[in-house]
C-alpha cells in the first residue's frame, strides 16, 4: 500500500507539493543530506525510499536501535565502492537519534566527501538529540501529524488496491480515521484488522468498530517532548485563564499515562508563580488537590486534580511575587554579605550594646498604628522596592496596605 511516486505522499503538502520544501531541492538537483523530523507513521521511511527512485542513488536503510559501528563501517565501505563507480548512495538511518554522539559524528566524513547522502529519520527534536556538527550538513525536514483528511485519502488508495471498501459505516469510518490519531501506518493496520474481522455483508457500527479493534494508545513519551510539549500547554493555558484549555490538556496528559502526582507538582508551581497572593487560597487549593490524589488514586482522585486546574485557570493572576523573589535573589547574589544596620540587630551581650547592636530600634507596636516606618535596609543598599503588587484579586488589598504605609513614612520623615 506504500505509494509509487512522491505526489502520492499523504499529509506532507509542505514539503511535496510543487512549491514543497522537498520538491524544490529535487528541482535544483543538490538535495543534500536530510533529517527527517516528524511522528511515528507520517511518511519519512516512504519519502527516503521516494528520494532515492527520483534520483537514482542506491537505496540502504539501517536502524539506529539494531546497528552498531561494525555495522555502519561496512555500509561506508560499500557506500565508497558505488561512489567509485558512479553510483551515488542514499542511506536511511531510522531512529538515528539513538546513535550516540561518537556513532553520529563517524557520518561526517562521508556526508562531506560525498559517499553518502544521509536522509536520518527521527522522532524526538533534534535541535537537542543531535550533534551540532550533524545538524550543520544536514537541513531538518518536518513531517506533520495526518490530519483527518489525508487519513481518509490513505483508506480510499487502500480500498482500491484491496478491491473493496472498508465494511464501515458513516459514523464508525469518522471513529476510524481518530483512532489513527495522525498516523498513516496505524490507519492501515486498523484496515486490516476490520477487513479480516468482517463477516461476509457485515457492516460496522461505531460500537461494534469499539469492539473489534483496540483503541491506539495518544502518542506520548512521558520522558520525551510530548510529555513537555503537553505540560507546557497546560501551564500557559491556566496562565491565560482559559480553564476549558486547561481542563482539556489535563485529560490528554491523564489520558496519555502521566503521572498524576508530576502534574499535581506543576499545578502547586502555577499556584506559586502565576497566581501568587492575587489568590493566596490557589496554593491550598492546589496542595489540597495533591494529598486527595494520594488518598484517594486513580480514578476518583483526578477529579480532584481538575478541581485545582480549574480554580487556579479562573483565578486572578499576578506575578508580582515571582518576580519581587528574582529581584530580592538577584540584589543578594550582587552585594554579598552586607550588614544590617544596627538598629534590628540583637544585643545579647554588653559588649555588643556597646557596639551600638539594637540602639534605636522602635517597637511597631507599641507606635501609633503599629508602624514604626524605620528602614531597616543596609546602608549601602538604601531602601528598595521589589514587590508591586498589581491591581488585582487580594494584591489590590496589599497593594493599598503597601501605599498607606508609604505615605506615612513619608509624613514621619522615615526614608
Amino acid at each position: 500500500m506504500r505509494p509509487k511516486k512522491l505526489a502520492e505522499v499523504a499529509g506532507q503538502d509542505h514539503l511535496l507539493s510543487p512549491d514543497g520544501a522537498l520538491t524544490r531541492l529535487i528541482r535544483s538537483g543538490s538535495m543534500g543530506s536530510l533529517i527527517f523530523w516528524g511522528p511515528p507513521g507520517t511518511g519519512k521511511t516512504t519519502v527516503a525510499r521516494l528520494l532515492a527512485q527520483e534520483t537514482h542513488a542506491d537505496f540502504v536503510q539501517i536502524s539506529a536501535i539494531f546497528s552498531g559501528v561494525a555495522d555502519l563501517k561496512k555500509v561506508f565501505e560499500a557506500a565508497r565502492r558505488s561512489h567509485g563507480a558512479g553510483r551515488p548512495t542514499l542511506l536511511f538511518v531510522d531512529e538515528i537519534h539513538r546513535f550516540n554522539r561518537a556513532q553520529q559524528d563517524s557520518f561526517l566524513p562521508v556526508m562531506e566527501d560525498g559517499t553518502i547522502t544521509l536522509i536520518g529519520a527521527t522522532t524526538e527534536n533534534p535541535s537537542f538529540e543531535l550533534n551540532a556538527a550533524l545538524l550543520s550538513r544536514a537541513r531538518v525536514m518536518t513531517f506533520r501529524s495526518l490530519d483527518e483528511e489525508a487519513i481518509g485519502k490513505l483508506l480510499v488508495r487502500a480500498e482500491t488496491l484491496e478491491g473493496k471498501s472498508l465494511p464501515l459505516d458513516e459514523g464508525a469510518r469518522a471513529s476510524l480515521v481518530r483512532m489513527a490519531d495522525g498516523d498513516g501506518r496505524a490507519a492501515l493496520t486498523l484496515a486490516e484488522e476490520i477487513w479480516r474481522a468482517a463477516g461476509e455483508g457485515e457492516i460496522f457500527d461505531t460500537e461494534h468498530l469499539g469492539e473489534i479493534v483496540q483503541r491506539r494508545a495518544p502518542i506520548y513519551d512521558k520522558g520525551q517532548e510530548g510529555h513537555y510539549n503537553l505540560i507546557s500547554a497546560l501551564h500557559k493555558c491556566v496562565r491565560g485563564s482559559d480553564p476549558d484549555a486547561a481542563l482539556y490538556y489535563l485529560a490528554r496528559m491523564l489520558d496519555a499515562g502521566e503521572d498524576p502526582l508530576f502534574i499535581a507538582r506543576r499545578v502547586v508551581r502555577m499556584a506559586i508563580e502565576d497566581i501568587g497572593l492575587a489568590d493566596p487560597q490557589a496554593l491550598l487549593v492546589a496542595n489540597a488537590a495533591k494529598e486527595a490524589y494520594d488518598f484517594l488514586g486513580t480514578p476518583e482522585g483526578e477529579l480532584a486534580l481538575a478541581n485545582a486546574v480549574l480554580y487556579v485557570a479562573s483565578a486572578p493572576k499576578s506575578n508580582a511575587a515571582y518576580m519581587a523573589w528574582n529581584k530580592a535573589s538577584a540584589l543578594a547574589k550582587s552585594y554579598g554579605s552586607l550588614m544590617p544596620p544596627h538598629t534590628i540587630l540583637n544585643a545579647p551581650t554588653k559588649l555588643m550594646k556597646e557596639e551600638g547592636y539594637g540602639a534605636g530600634y522602635r517597637y511597631d507596636h507599641d507606635e501609633p498604628d503599629a508602624f514604626s516606618g524605620q528602614n531597616y535596609w543596609p546602608e549601602k543598599l538604601g531602601r528598595r522596592s521589589l514587590y508591586e503588587p498589581v491591581e488585582r484579586g487580594f494584591e489590590r488589598e496589599v497593594r493599598k496596605r503597601l501605599e498607606y504605609w508609604a505615605k506615612l513614612r513619608q509624613e514621619r520623615g522615615e526614608s
